[in-house]
């Protein structure tokens, strides 16, 4: 089962917060929800060949990946809810900046609350993290949650700012950058830079392939949203009745929508 160098990036997924007792082979099972699996990896430690916490799975179709990412991230394993993320070579590029910090958490808020409230606002880049204590594994009452989008992150400071969750009212805001120059994510130079990359990026899963297979309307037929031009209606005649095509000789006896019976008129002289 181990993972082949040539692997297909985009069809493989990250699974990290994995517990020890965790085997390539459980692995493979779980990962089967989503899709036919190509292989699993998880690397081991040299000296004691214990896995180290994280692996990775190659999925037969990148739609596979993309649905196991939907289904299975912060899904609890032997306790502990794994992270299922893709597999980019670079992890820098979803790294946009908007990275919120949350506080005042209840000692009862996991990951899995955190990712189940704040995924209504965008989408969330890594998973969640609750700030544990090293020594008892308790919380300290903080975390942080990273989306791919300022307009995300604004949203959900916006809304969940000073609501409650877990019977705490909770702060949120931007989180300080790692640099340690006391600055917070979010200054209009990270937003800038994040819509210069936007523009320059393509979404991975829309191809060439897709744009061209989309359903066009036929020839003859407005594209989707266009509203073709109205009926010209003829107005009715005096006695109410509609006058059809060229040619057309309402029955005798045809009730027109005015409520007065049609009379044909006479022939003309000479028809018979």
């Amino acid at each position: 089962m181990s993972l082949q160098m040539d692997r297909n990036q985009e069809a493989t997924v990250y699974i990290g917060n994995l517990d020890e007792r965790c085997t390539e082979a459980l692995i493979w099972e779980l990962m089967l929800q989503a899709g036919p699996v190509a292989n699993v990896h998880l690397p081991k430690d040299r000296v004691t060949q214990s896995h180290q916490g994280y692996g990775f799975c190659e999925f037969q179709s990148e739609d596979d990946a993309d649905y196991c990412i939907k289904i299975l991230n912060m899904v609890k394993l032997f306790g502990r809810p794994i992270k299922v993320n893709k597999a980019t070579a670079d992890r820098k590029n979803l790294d946009v900046g908007a990275n919120l910090f949350i506080g005042n958490l209840s000692i009862d808020v996991d990951e899995k609350l955190i990712f189940d409230t704040f995924s209504a606002f965008g989408i969330i880049t890594q998973a969640p993290k609750v700030t544990r204590d090293p020594d008892s594994g308790g919380s300290k009452g903080f975390g942080f949650v990273s989306y791919d989008s300022f307009e995300a992150a604004d949203a959900a400071i916006e809304a969940m700012h000073g609501q409650f969750l877990a019977n705490k009212a909770i702060t949120v805001s931007y989180a300080f950058k790692k640099d340690g120059k006391g600055e917070r994510h979010g200054s209009a130079a990270e937003r800038l830079l994040a819509a210069q990359a936007k523009r320059h990026t393509i979404p991975s899963h829309i191809t060439r392939a897709t744009i061209d297979a989309r359903p066009r309307p036929p020839a003859n037929q407005p594209a989707p949203g266009v509203m073709p031009p109205p009926m010209m209606v003829p107005p009715p005649m005096p006695n109410g009745f509609m006058p059809g095509p060229p040619g057309f000789m309402p029955p005798p006896g045809f009730m027109p929508p005015g409520g007065m019976y049609f009379q044909p008129p006479p022939p003309p002289p000479g028809y018979y």
